[in-house]
């Protein structure tokens, strides 16, 4: 376990775990803002037919929704880490005494 402090952030490192961890953190973000902006992209399509305004009117709601879910997933990958973090620490310190 590694600590860098640049630029007044602190950077952990916990192995190789923590890059898998934020990969598929990062995978799960990618995958979110592509739907964000499928929904987005059809439904200004769809706003340019008159029947089908409400379908677009819902895909915005929808793209709208999943905005929320980007902070989520953000703060669920720092809980997770942390957690890890945490039990290696407890680990250490039973390991030590």
């Amino acid at each position: 376990m590694i600590f860098y402090k640049t630029n007044n952030e602190i950077d952990l490192d916990i192995g190789n775990r923590h890059i898998v961890i934020q990969r598929r953190y990062e995978a799960l973000g990618a995958i979110n803002d592509l739907l964000i902006s499928i929904w987005f992209l059809i439904g200004s399509f769809f706003f340019l037919n008159d029947s089908l305004i409400q379908s677009g009117t819902w895909l915005f709601i929808v793209g709208s929704a999943q905005l929320i879910i980007k902070p989520i997933i953000k703060l669920t990958s720092l809980v997770h880490v942390a957690n890890i973090y945490n039990r290696q620490c407890k680990e250490k310190s039973r390991n030590i005494i």
